[in-house]
């Protein structure tokens, strides 16, 4: 386990899932933590279960750059600056073709995956700019990113491909500066967000249930990588990635014997 020197990290969608997955193991490797969620009963609660007093945090909207902008302010003013800026928050939407996705549902996915990142990153990559050291903009990759294709997917993957072409766009950006960016990819991980896109077709969910268990896991063993490869990073414009392909080529050549389920319940 490295040491941070106590960095400061601002995860936004950090109430829960890989996001608060990600709060927990940067608060075990010394940094200081500021995580961001819709509502204060949610920042609250979250706050209560990472149980440190270097954890802070601010309901937000990040789909709102001046409400994006106060937790910025309020990470500074806690903590004295922003070393690493996650752009963690994400929605998905329902699976089906594009026509029967409620437009309410399309609105939120971009407004939140998109708008969000762009918001996040605009305000970090600022406020960076102007401390002594910089600092680092991880935006979070999702199915889509980089052209991958399925069905009922149009409206979440859209929206990954865009946050990946505003990524690309940050690393040129930034180049020869002190603010660095990086890429961010969870690959496939059992939460809320992943089991929440077959709410209403229960049958599709058993479908895919066999592929995820080959190719996904669970937030308490992606997250600790993660922190560990974010808090280590020196290349501008690097891309972690959890799930590479020879990963998952040797996990569908093995799966026959390790038979997984990222799904139940820890206490099964």
């Amino acid at each position: 386990m490295s040491s941070t020197d106590g960095r400061v990290v601002v995860v936004t969608g950090g109430t829960r899932g890989i996001g608060l997955g990600l709060a927990r193991e940067f608060l075990a490797r010394d940094a200081r933590v500021v995580i961001c969620g819709r509502s204060t009963e949610a920042v609250d609660k979250a706050l209560a279960e990472l149980g440190s007093d270097r954890a802070s945090g601010l309901a937000t909207d990040v789909t709102d750059r001046a409400a994006v902008q106060a937790l910025w302010d309020h990470a500074v003013a806690t903590f004295g600056r922003v070393d690493v800026w996650v752009n963690n928050a994400g929605l998905s939407a329902p699976r089906g073709p594009l026509h029967t996705v409620p437009v309410d549902d399309v609105h939120s996915v971009v407004e939140v995956n998109v708008i969000g990142a762009l918001n996040g990153s605009a305000v970090a990559s600022h406020g960076m700019a102007a401390q002594a050291g910089g600092g680092w903009i991880w935006n979070m990759e999702g199915f889509g990113s980089r052209g991958e294709h399925q069905p009922g997917m149009a409206v979440y993957g859209a929206s990954k491909r865009a946050v990946q072409y505003l990524t690309e766009a940050l690393v040129k950006q930034t180049k020869d500066t002190d603010v660095r960016v990086g890429f961010l990819s969870p690959g496939i991980v059992a939460t809320d967000l992943l089991v929440g896109d077959y709410t209403d077709d229960p049958d599709g969910f058993e479908k895919v249930k066999k592929v995820f268990n080959i190719l996904g896991d669970r937030v308490e063993t992606v997250t600790p990588w993660l922190a560990e490869q974010v808090l280590g990073a020196h290349k501008h414009g690097t891309r972690v990635a959890w799930l590479t392909k020879g990963k998952a080529m040797r996990r569908f050549m093995t799966a026959g014997f390790n038979k997984r389920d990222i799904f139940a319940s820890e206490d099964a």
